[in-house]
């Protein structure tokens, strides 16, 4: 199963084993990581599931959001960067062993 490393605003770590074709968010919320909140279960339509991919990783999960999560972070509060993500759009595959996502200090 492949691991996502979860990096808390403090620093704090959490190395998940996340289901293949399972969400970064489901992974964090099933994990009770704090940060990911996923107030829309994955439906993409509340960014509560906002994250940073980390930069050796962002050409791997697939460049850059799509147009529906772009609307959405440019709409949520905090920090938006490049590679700003919503957990709730990136799917486990076996490539994505190792990833790791950095978490705001809020979501809200």
């Amino acid at each position: 199963m492949p691991k996502v490393t979860y990096i808390e605003a403090n620093g704090a770590k959490h190395v998940i084993d996340v289901p293949v074709e399972e969400t970064v968010m489901r992974g964090a919320l099933y994990n009770s990581v704090p940060g990911i909140v996923g107030e829309c279960g994955g439906a993409c339509s509340c960014a509560t599931c906002r994250c940073y991919v980390d930069q050796a990783w962002t050409a791997k999960v697939g460049g850059p959001a799509s147009d529906a999560e772009r609307d959405l972070l440019e709409a949520a509060e905090g920090e938006l960067k490049p590679n700003t993500r919503l957990s709730c759009q990136i799917a486990m595959t076996p490539e994505f062993d190792g990833l790791i996502v950095h978490l705001p200090e809020k979501q809200y």
